[in-house]
């Protein structure tokens, strides 16, 4: 199970039981306010990332190799969308898990990104031979 998904909601709902015990209703209403503000924060951020991507063709990036390097293991497929300013190519079935992905540059080289559960299991450059 992954741990955030219980983390971060506990950690909130103790954020604002704290607040409510130690400053009352207005406590409450200040800690439940900058956890709405929070969560529009990281909403924008994803909302500005896909508009971004939007634009780009589906599955193009600049440089596969640069990618390639930049790329590790953990990174959310939010994180490597924003580094590509593009949407990858879905290489794997719809809804299905390991999702896979790629993306391509100009000179045809390709990098092979495998998610599972929306974070970067592993990947893989390809390219052409001269």
């Amino acid at each position: 199970m992954n741990f955030q998904r219980i983390f971060i909601p506990a950690a909130g709902v103790a954020a604002v039981v704290l607040a409510y015990r130690s400053y009352g209703w207005a406590g409450m209403a200040a800690a439940t306010a900058g956890l709405v503000m929070w969560m529009l924060l990281h909403f924008s951020l994803m909302m500005q990332i896909l508009k971004r991507a939007a634009n780009r063709p589906i599955g193009h990036v600049d440089s596969a190799v640069m990618l390639n390097t930049k790329l590790k293991p953990g990174m959310t497929l939010l994180h490597v969308v924003a580094m590509t300013q593009a949407i990858g190519e879905l290489q794997s079935k719809k809804n299905t898990q390991p999702e896979v992905f790629r993306w391509t540059d100009s000179s045809q080289s390709q990098v092979t990104c495998t998610f599972a559960d929306g974070k970067l299991v592993r990947h893989e450059l390809w390219r052409p031979s001269p």
